[in-house]
């Protein structure tokens, strides 16, 4: 969900009495992508003709908590008020959405109405959780970002939902009193449990990434590993252009494989990411592994950029710190891949609807195959291709120059030969873990180079910084000259190049571009020959 809404009790519990009215305040929390800003839940009980409203720009999911909140209170053993009941949702013109009010506005009304009285102190507690009609908490989804946003706020312990306990351990410096039914929380704050704040286990290091793909299982295809080595190395995008069956899926799967662990910062935003979407499970509720996403050639548009209603993040963003594949990149509507261009070049998505903007992260990396024709089989030396050259154009045509600009590598695939699919006896493979190892040295190698500059990659590299970064010698200069004008090279793919240039030289462990490095990350735009428009 792009704008999930969850609240909390935070007591600085107030409740006057005015005659025969009562009335409380609570705070919640809004949701915005990842941001949060605060919302106060408003509880007015008084006499009057048995009514329950709750206004504030509450969207459908908020206002059928009336019943969830209504039940869930008589199932636990209390009568509900026969009065009229206010919840107001403020500030009123920021529209809300989501479930997760719902015990908030329980236990505002037990509260305001009498019914519960507390003992323990709950100053600066917040309540997170949707209830059921029997008075269970069920899991939130959004959880984690909202709670690191209201920790930037000050707030230190938390109720909520036992299924969401590991997602919390994530979160330092935190106290929590994860329960699963309101008879719980109801418990505690009269006095009557035992139930104490304690801090969440952060579980992280006994869950170890596992990756059962390897690049060992591929045969031939050595020119493409080196392609895969250096995307992974520099975290750039890649262009696989081959006919079918010569490895391109294959190699897509595997690059997860040889990227370094996420760190515990990049673990926070992608489980954050995941929180949102509903997708952690209580088997996986922490995301260690990078992400892979492989969204079918029919993915809409809101389904790969996200939005919709609620706003939930797409594939690019659920794709973050991780691998997008886009197999058959040509048979995607190219609407689809074109809103591809924005996240590719700023590392975000913003959505924009006439009630809020929506920022969600999306710093992924692409790596795209597609066949050369619509058969597949041009340039191929077994098959023959049966399109004819306007068939080959029109179906080219469908991928961009500003798409392929923004894509560093572009790599032809050829069909293995039967000794690369039976390699001699003794012959070394290429497997994913020295791959891996080689990646690891060169982001410590960038690590070191961009240390204090919020670069984490070359690829993130703007142009200003390409000039402070990237030395190049005096061949490889000219090299440069020389294909920048006979290949008419845009500015974008000019400076691709360096980028790419400044990877494998750190692959090289040198410190300065050379000839060779130019060279090399030149060889990997040979494939845009195929795209002559």
């Amino acid at each position: 969900m792009g704008m999930v809404t969850s609240t909390i009790l935070r007591v600085r519990f107030k409740k006057e009495k005015r005659g025969l009215v009562v009335y409380s305040r609570v705070l919640s929390a809004n949701l915005l992508g990842l941001e949060c800003e605060k919302v106060w839940a408003e509880v007015c009980v008084e006499n009057g003709l048995s009514n329950f409203s709750i206004v504030g720009l509450a969207n459908q999911a908020i206002k059928e908590s009336k019943d969830r909140v209504r039940a869930a209170i008589e199932n636990c053993g209390f009568e509900f008020p026969d009065t009229r009941i206010t919840v107001n949702l403020t500030t009123a013109w920021l529209k809300k959405e989501g479930s997760h009010f719902d015990l908030a506005i329980a236990i505002g009304i037990l509260l305001s109405s009498g019914m519960m009285v507390p003992e323990n102190s709950i100053e600066d507690v917040a309540f997170l959780g949707e209830l059921t009609l029997d008075g269970k908490i069920e899991k939130v989804n959004g959880l984690l970002p909202m709670i690191i946003g209201l920790r930037r706020l000050g707030v230190r312990r938390y109720v909520i939902p036992q299924s969401n306990l590991a997602e919390a351990g994530l979160v330092k410096d935190i106290e929590v009193l994860p329960a699963s039914h309101l008879n719980d929380i109801i418990s505690y704050i009269g006095g009557d449990s035992d139930a104490e704040f304690v801090r969440p286990v952060n579980s992280t290091g006994s869950i170890k990434p596992c990756y059962t793909e390897d690049f060992a299982d591929i045969r031939g295809q050595e020119l493409i590993k080196r392609a895969a080595l250096i995307a992974a190395a520099g975290f750039h995008g890649m262009l696989i252009i081959g006919p079918p069956g010569v490895g391109k899926s294959m190699v897509g799967k595997r690059i997860p494989g040889i990227l370094p662990e996420l760190t515990y910062e990049q673990q926070l935003e992608v489980t954050q990411v995941y929180s949102i979407a509903g997708k952690l499970s209580a088997e996986h509720p922490i995301i260690t592994e990078r992400p892979f996403r492989s969204p079918h050639r029919g993915a809409t548009q809101v389904a790969m950029i996200g939005g919709g209603k609620p706003i939930a993040p797409g594939e690019v963003t659920l794709a973050h710190q991780g691998v997008l594949f886009l197999d058959e990149l040509a048979e995607f509507p190219s609407s689809v891949i074109e809103s591809l261009r924005q996240p590719m070049e700023d590392g975000k998505v913003s959505i924009v609807r006439a009630d809020g903007r929506c920022e969600f992260p999306a710093k992924f990396m692409v790596v795209a195959a597609m066949n050369p024709c619509k058969c597949g089989y041009f340039g191929d030396p077994e098959k023959k291709c049966s399109c004819t050259q306007s068939d080959r154009v029109r179906y080219l045509n469908r991928v961009s120059g500003p798409l392929l600009d923004r894509i560093d590598l572009h790599i032809s695939a050829q069909r293995p030969s039967y000794t690369d699919m039976e390699p001699a006896e003794g012959n070394r493979i290429i497997d994913s873990a020295s791959m891996r190892a080689k990646v690891i040295k060169a982001i410590e190698i960038q690590k070191e180079r961009y240390k204090g500059s919020g670069i984490d990659s070359n690829s993130s590299l703007n142009a200003g910084q390409i000039q402070s970064y990237c030395v190049i010698d005096s061949e490889g200069k000219n090299l440069l000259s020389e294909a920048f004008t006979s290949w008419h090279l845009s500015a974008r793919a000019y400076h691709k190049v360096i980028k790419l240039s400044r990877t494998i030289a750190d692959l090289d462990e040198s410190s300065e571009i050379k000839k060779e490095h130019v060279l090399e990350a030149l060889s990997y735009r040979l494939p845009e020959k195929y795209f002559a428009r």
